[in-house]
């Protein structure tokens, strides 16, 4: 797994790749891929997040679990899909939410959140990788490891970011957020079995985070996808 760790991110997390976790969770992938199994998202995909969302630029981190399993779907963003693919489900929702919440909101056909990313908002998964077709497949691999430093380290070392967690995983990782210095907005997941017990719609995530946003200096999140 050849690490392509964008610049910023390098010089907080650099110690992260030569731990004993991680030289164990690149000698699993290694070994998936020569048993012939596919990995999503490809290779140059599964550090996106932190390509599009430099360190020095994090705003807003929206927490996901696991990458989409299916093909063509991730692509190193959590809850996005890449052009030209069904937008799935819980993002449908998020995008029924965005409608109600931010005014002018036009649903768009593409569920590609890149716009999002480059705006500041980390849309990190807690696995960074899955096997096709298998759900949850690459959990307590050492993923988590990393993705719980890279939280704790926004919250250490940045102030005034929001951090969007939907439902009962998400939220298990305020642990790692002092809320002393940044916002944490929790709700429901927004997938059509956790939203049909409400909770989701109506909870108004995206507003309440520019406003936050722009009460700390900051420029609002454009939301609108293009």
């Amino acid at each position: 797994m050849a690490i392509e760790l964008e610049k910023s991110w390098l010089e907080v997390l650099g110690d992260e790749f030569e731990k004993d976790y991680m030289l164990k969770l690149k000698q699993f992938l290694t070994n998936e891929k020569q048993a012939g199994k596919i990995i999503y998202p490809k290779g140059g995909d599964i550090f996106n997040a932190f390509a599009k969302t430099p360190f020095n630029n994090v705003k807003v981190v929206i927490l996901g679990q696991d990458p989409y399993h299916g093909p063509n779907q991730a692509h190193g963003l959590s809850f996005s899909v890449q052009k030209g693919v069904a937008v799935p489900p819980s993002l449908q929702n998020i995008y029924k939410e965005l409608a109600t919440d931010i005014p002018g909101f036009i649903i768009p056909q593409t569920g590609d959140l890149t716009h999002w990313a480059e705006q500041g908002v980390l849309l990190l998964n807690a696995t960074l990788t899955v096997q096709a077709a298998n759900a949850g497949s690459h959990q307590k691999k050492g993923w988590e490891t990393f993705t719980d430093t890279v939280i704790k380290t926004v919250s250490d070392k940045k102030k005034g970011v929001v951090f969007i967690l939907w439902g009962n995983y998400a939220q298990s990782k305020s642990a790692l957020i002092d809320e002393s210095k940044h916002l944490i907005i929790k709700s429901t997941h927004p997938s059509p079995l956790a939203v049909s017990r409400g909770g989701f719609f109506g909870s108004r995530p995206f507003s309440k985070t520019n406003a936050y946003l722009e009460k700390e200096g900051e420029k609002p999140i454009d939301w609108q996808i293009h």
